[in-house]
């Protein structure tokens, strides 16, 4: 049986493949890091909020829902749902909720900054999130925008629970 340092670097890298495979790369969620927390992080740069989205891929939580999601639009692209999820999937329902949900989950992992920056952003649909919800493309990103944006909010919750560290990679520590 693998380790978990083994698992986690194979859900990480497996997570990795398929966002890159979906169109996202890490800089597309740093500009959205970035875009929410450039007026409380003072010199935050795209190093930075890649640090912290790292950190927030290697949360195992975190780790779940992502592949969880993706693989649920990928299964719905490719019209292996039964019915009526396969309609709901396609047309990305209005009061299907269960992605919203699962992004909330994930962005309450790092506390209430994390869910207000998803709400936030969710709402925004700011960089890749508007591309991601593009419908004309023929792609389903149903679970994909909203975990994106729950990834990036998140990713602005590991800055604010962790002064000390961002001190440091700013150059303002010790």
């Amino acid at each position: 049986m693998a380790s978990f340092a083994e698992q986690d670097k194979e859900y990480y890298e497996h997570i990795i493949r398929n966002l890159n495979e979906r169109g996202v790369t890490l800089p597309d969620i740093a500009e959205i890091v970035i875009f929410l927390e450039k007026d409380y992080v003072p010199g935050l740069d795209q190093g930075i909020s890649i640090h912290a989205i790292k950190k927030v891929l290697h949360k195992r939580e975190a780790q779940n829902a992502i592949m969880t999601g993706i693989e649920l639009d990928v299964l719905a692209e490719k019209g292996l749902l039964s019915s009526p999820m396969q309609r709901i999937m396609k047309t990305d329902e209005s009061t299907y909720g269960i992605d919203e949900n699962m992004a909330i989950t994930l962005a309450s992992l790092y506390g209430s900054v994390s869910v207000t920056n998803y709400g936030y952003v969710d709402k925004l649909k700011h960089g890749i999130l508007s591309k991601l919800n593009d419908k004309s493309t023929g792609k389903i990103n149903v679970f994909l925008d909203d975990l994106v944006g729950a990834i990036a909010a998140a990713a602005c919750g590991w800055l604010a629970h962790n002064e000390n560290e961002v001190a440091k990679l700013l150059g303002e520590g010790e």
